[in-house]
């Protein structure tokens, strides 16, 4: 949605989801002049002809990280937007120094008004730039990546994060006449253009969606088919859940999760105590540990998890433990759990959306009635 900033010409964008982050990514760009139109259920048309850089309201910037990704667009094709500190879920300090140190690289002027409580970002055009990205970051690489197509001559964005949404939006942009090479690499090529023009494209599937699914399967030792899940991305994941003794039929383009599968942790070499660690993609992501730790309380022997990305990410465990799960949190970046436990239902306070997906999953698998709020 960011990106169609980028032209003043209609897109059409098809299976686009019905989530609260989207409603309100829409609110903000409708709020700079931004054209939206609902054609059907899942297709809208988007057309940026007249955009106000006016002041965004930060009532609405709070509620989703994805209002940085405002900065990219607005810096490259209209100069110039006051953004208000963006949101997003509670797991830690999440920074934006990322983001304003690409588009400093590409000539734009980027700082935080301490006074208005809001990030400036100015340019009277970009240039193409050798960017090497201090963190891996998604968000970042994609304002990197719209601020980079616009931009006069080559830029070269280094350790650049390559999860499936960051190749889609390389292809949804190379659609609209973008120059992106290397796409799904941590080195993108990117020659800039004058401008570019309007398209069609069709949303593909959101990785995190589909193993949530497989993950509600497993825990209540049911079936499920998942069409159109793109099996292809989802190799490291598979193989990470394997470990915990899920495993998973690819038929296509979908994904057959059998019933009643024998969960069972497999040790290490030695018997030892096995690990999942979190890293950038391709390897496992954060933002599928706490559905893994929920499969890890149903399944039989002791496992580590560890993510040290974001502090606060382990802390909803407690929740779990509340309803009967053996988990030991050894610190704020590390968890053990020991399954299978039986678990029962519980009134719940869900601290981030993520964990709300996995606290679903809990109560689906325990014996009783849940109640969660603040699910997401």
């Amino acid at each position: 949605l960011a990106a169609c900033l980028l032209t003043d010409e209609p897109v059409i964008l098809h299976n686009v989801p019905h989530i609260g982050d989207v409603r309100t990514m829409r609110a903000l760009l409708e709020s700079l002049g931004v054209e939206i139109a609902t054609l059907d259920e899942n297709t809208w048309r988007v057309q940026a002809r007249h955009i106000q850089p006016a002041d965004l309201d930060p009532d609405i910037t709070r509620r989703i990280r994805a209002s940085i990704l405002l900065a990219g667009p607005m810096s490259a094709r209209f100069g110039e937007l006051t953004l208000p500190p963006p949101g997003g879920d509670v797991i830690g300090r999440r920074r934006v120094d990322t983001h304003i140190l690409a588009l400093r690289a590409l000539g734009a002027q980027a700082e935080y008004n301490r006074a208005e409580k809001a990030f400036r970002f100015r340019a009277d055009g970009l240039r193409g730039a050798d960017i090497l990205l201090d963190e891996a970051s998604v968000t970042a690489t994609e304002n990197a990546i719209m601020a980079a197509v616009l931009a006069r001559g080559e830029t070269i964005i280094r350790n650049a994060a390559s999860e499936p949404h960051i190749q889609e939006l390389c292809h949804f942009l190379n659609g609209l006449g973008a120059h992106i090479e290397n796409i799904g690499s941590n080195t993108l090529h990117i020659t800039g253009v004058e401008r570019l023009h309007g398209g069609e494209f069709t949303i593909g599937p959101d990785y995190l969606e589909v193993v949530s699914f497989i993950g509600a399967a497993v825990v209540t030792r049911g079936s499920i088919r998942i069409r159109n899940a793109g099996p292809e991305y989802l190799h490291m994941i598979r193989l990470v859940f394997g470990r915990l003794g899920v495993h998973w039929e690819v038929e296509g383009d979908d994904i057959l999760v059998p019933a009643e599968q024998k969960l069972e942790i497999q040790p290490d070499l030695g018997n030892a105590i096995p690990e999942i660690s979190v890293m950038p993609w391709p390897a496992f992501p954060t933002d599928l540990m706490s559905i893994a730790i929920v499969v890890a309380t149903q399944a039989k022997g002791s496992i580590l998890f560890h993510d040290w990305m974001y502090p606060s990410r382990m802390y909803f465990t407690d929740k779990l433990v509340g309803m009967g799960a053996q988990i030991v949190l050894c610190d704020p970046h590390r968890a053990i759990v020991q399954g299978p436990s039986r678990l029962y239902g519980e009134n719940l306070e869900s601290p981030d959306i993520r964990a709300g997906m996995a606290l679903v999953l809990a109560a689906l698998a325990a014996k009783g009635e849940s109640l969660i709020r603040n699910v997401g």
